[in-house]
């Protein structure tokens, strides 16, 4: 017995059915929208913005970001300034 009565069989042959009515192009589609939405639910309730809404350009600047607030060109500016 499987799930509720249903055999491995049984389920099968039900994705078998669905394959043949919607294609593999369709469900891949699917697929990869569910995960999408998955994804972002989940970057949703971490309360981060999801990876690829941020460019190379905003990552490395994160990353140059110092623990008082000022990035390096922020300080090179105040230098030139001066």
């Amino acid at each position: 017995m499987g799930f509720g009565g249903i055999s491995i069989w049984q389920l099968l042959i039900v994705l078998a059915i669905i394959v043949l009515l919607f294609g593999t192009k369709k469900l891949r589609g699917i697929g990869t929208d569910l995960g999408s939405a998955i994804k972002g639910f989940r970057s949703s309730i971490k309360d981060e913005p999801p990876a690829e809404d941020e460019t190379p350009e905003q990552l490395a600047e994160q990353k140059r970001t110092h623990s008082d607030g000022q990035t390096e060109s922020t300080k090179q500016t105040e230098k030139d300034k001066s």
